[in-house]
């Protein structure tokens, strides 16, 4: 037994003596700073037209004018099409003459009235009728006026659809008319590169058919954060360009801003957050860090890290809270 108690004793000792001599962890050392952190993002884009309108008739009935050439370019207010009126126009004559006749008999009941000739009521009901048949007129000039399309906007006008003499409805598409002089690029950025995006800001388009790069003006930007893919939607203008409504294109856009910047390597992914392994006077702290922009090799520390933090930058994955570190260089 005393034979056994002195061997385990002394197998605890080599067990501790080896405990004593585990060489220390070899790591480099980045001290944090503020850098020009050039951030940058590619998304995808639709071409859109800067004013587009389907021309569809206001009232059902047959085309009596139709002048909408294929593709050709046409003012505002220019009578594109017109819809038969003529029992509109049989209605209207008739309500105008007999406003003629309430308008002469309540004249001449009021000339009556001033030398009381006739008692307020029948004047009353001369003036109501007189006013009756010019609200008539009027419900039939509106009426009159659906039956005319014109073109709300300058533009160039799609391929007509329609024939004239055709009998149209409010569903029927005559064609289209859109403002292409200038065009709206919309597009998605995510949530992460919200600090790249802001009203007046240019950024670069590029189309598929051109390696011509163009500039874009953000005019507005969605003020809600999609909750299904949470992207924030964005639109630019472009002016005199020859892009297509309906196009394909690639906007960059583009910053530099000052930041605190770690490799990659350096960041410990979590579940919940992630972290960084922060040396101080010999001994390893594991802090939680709120990363932003990715680059290709460096992502940018937004909380979590001073300047002039002593931050390890390799062999993280043999760090530990109690680990002898040996600082092999410092960055």
């Amino acid at each position: 037994m005393l034979l056994a108690t002195f061997a385990a004793c002394k197998s605890g000792n080599k067990e501790q003596s080896a405990k004593k001599v585990t060489p220390p962890v070899a790591v480099d050392v980045l001290i944090a700073s503020i850098e020009d952190f050039p951030s940058s993002i590619e998304v995808n884009g639709t071409v859109l037209s800067d004013e587009m309108v389907e021309l569809h008739p206001e009232v059902s009935g047959r085309l009596t004018f139709l002048k909408i050439p294929d593709g050709a370019n046409v003012k505002a207010g220019t009578v594109l099409a017109k819809i038969n009126d003529a029992d509109l126009q049989a209605q209207l004559q008739q309500q105008k003459v007999q406003f003629e006749l309430a308008q002469k008999t309540e004249q001449r009941l009021r000339k009556l009235l001033a030398v009381n000739g006739v008692d307020q009521a029948t004047y009353d009901a001369a003036l109501s009728q007189m006013n009756l048949y010019d609200a008539n007129i009027k419900v039939i000039n509106a009426q009159i006026d659906k039956t005319v399309i014109k073109a709300p906007f300058s533009g160039s006008l799609g391929l007509r659809l329609v024939s004239e003499g055709a009998y149209v409805s409010p569903s029927t598409l005559i064609g289209t008319l859109q403002q292409i002089d200038k065009v709206k690029i919309d597009f998605t950025v995510p949530e992460t590169y919200k600090e790249l995006i802001s009203i007046g800001k240019t950024v670069s388009i590029q189309s598929s058919s051109s390696k011509e790069n163009l500039e874009a003006s953000i005019s507005a930007i969605e003020p809600q954060i999609s909750t299904s893919t949470r992207n924030i939607k964005v639109r630019a203008k472009l002016s005199n360009s020859k892009l297509m409504p309906g196009g394909f294109v690639k906007v960059l856009l583009e910053d530099k801003v000052k930041r605190i910047v770690v490799p990659t390597n350096a960041i410990i992914p979590d579940a919940l957050s992630n972290q960084v392994i922060v040396l101080n006077k010999g001994k390893v702290t594991f802090k939680k860090v709120e990363t932003g922009i990715r680059a290709a090799s460096v992502v940018e520390i937004k909380n979590g890290v001073n300047v002039g933090d002593s931050i390890i930058i390799s062999a993280v994955l043999f760090v530990r809270p109690n680990s002898v570190i040996k600082v092999k260089s410092v960055k």
